[in-house]
């Protein structure tokens, strides 16, 4: 016996993903159907390389009753409008908008990293997929947290184009292109050009001077790993069409070395390390594409304070930071909670 599945945006990035992660890792399923908006309605897409063609229907029509789960990537606003139906119907929905994550009733879950909170699905049955740049630090962060307990975390992210959508990884695309041509580079999607440059914007500006990207980084964090734990961000875009890369500076309250380190992130779930010191020794975005693991490199001391570290940081953000992340947790609820896949 097998769960009846909903993927609703299933014609963007990360839905398309999503069915390729379901038909890869095999899911349990009686029925899936996938969902969009009306003017998708009727298109197919592919459901893996299964070779199975999924028809299209209307979100605004779809009865969601007698579904076990949703996997949303259709916005915050589409979100909001939805997800609370879904939830009502007695699916549960997992959201990979921004709108639930900071909800206390809404569970945020990576599972690699708080499986446990799961539980609180209950109050809302919705469960809220973190930010893409969380979810890959926070992944990294957290046996090393409870190896040596950390403070403060300074992270700058290079993050590629596929986190603003098709849009955005278009734009690079016909930028690059009309470059090389000598046509113009006018940025549409993103505020200045992509292109050959590096954007130190994601998201909107807040008061402080921070952007709206960079507070879900802080806050995210805490409400997955600790709240006591300190982090600054700063998120920038590169012309890279998939992979989010990170460098994280940590600093701990107890000792930990190096080597530590890396024995502790060979053995984690989730974490892939490749750290060899040397020409190559090292994983960039290119090589991660399609890959499940988060990739950890260049860990070394920081000398400049008591307990700290640096590391590297990429993972596929449609994967571990969209896709595979929602097919975790509904994999986690179906094991601990709806039992129907055994």
């Amino acid at each position: 016996m097998g769960y009846r599945i909903v993927v609703a945006g299933a014609t963007g990035n990360v839905g398309r993903e999503m069915l390729n992660i379901l038909a890869e890792r095999e899911f349990p399923l009686d029925d899936i159907a996938v969902v969009a908006s009306s003017r998708s309605q009727g298109d197919e897409v592919d459901f893996g390389e299964t070779g199975r063609k999924l028809k299209v229907q209307n979100i605004d029509h779809f009865d969601p009753t007698g579904w076990d789960m949703a996997l949303f990537a259709i916005g915050s606003e589409g979100t909001k409008i939805h997800a609370p139906r879904f939830a009502a119907a007695g699916c549960t929905v997992i959201d990979n908008s921004s709108l639930y994550r900071m909800d206390p009733d809404v569970p945020l879950i990576v599972p690699e990293v708080n499986p446990d909170a799961i539980a609180g699905y209950t109050k809302r049955n919705i469960i809220a997929n973190p930010n893409c740049s969380t979810a890959q630090m926070v992944v990294a962060l957290k046996p090393l947290h409870d190896f040596a307990k950390i403070k403060r975390v300074v992270v700058s992210t290079y993050q590629s184009v596929s986190g603003a959508g098709k849009a955005g990884m278009d734009e690079l695309f016909e930028q690059s292109r009309n470059i090389f041509v000598g046509d113009s580079a006018e940025a549409k999607k993103f505020t200045k050009q992509i292109a050959f440059n590096v954007i130190p914007h994601i998201d909107s500006f807040l008061d402080d001077g921070s952007t709206k990207e960079e507070w879900k980084m802080v806050v995210e964090t805490k409400k997955i790993l600790d709240p006591k734990i300190k982090v600054t961000a700063t998120c920038v875009r590169v012309p890279v069409f998939v992979g989010h890369s990170e460098s994280i500076n940590i600093e701990f309250e107890n000792e930990i070395s190096a080597a530590q380190a890396q024995k502790i992130l060979r053995e984690a779930p989730g974490v892939m390390l490749v750290d060899k010191r040397e020409d190559g020794g090292y994983v960039t975005p290119v090589e991660c594409v399609g890959e499940y693991a988060t990739f950890i490199s260049r860990v070394r001391e920081d000398s400049t304070v008591e307990n700290g570290l640096s590391l590297w940081c990429v993972s596929d953000n449609l994967r571990k930071g969209a896709a595979l992340n929602a097919v975790q947790i509904a994999e986690l609820l179906g094991r601990r909670y709806l039992n129907k896949g055994d």
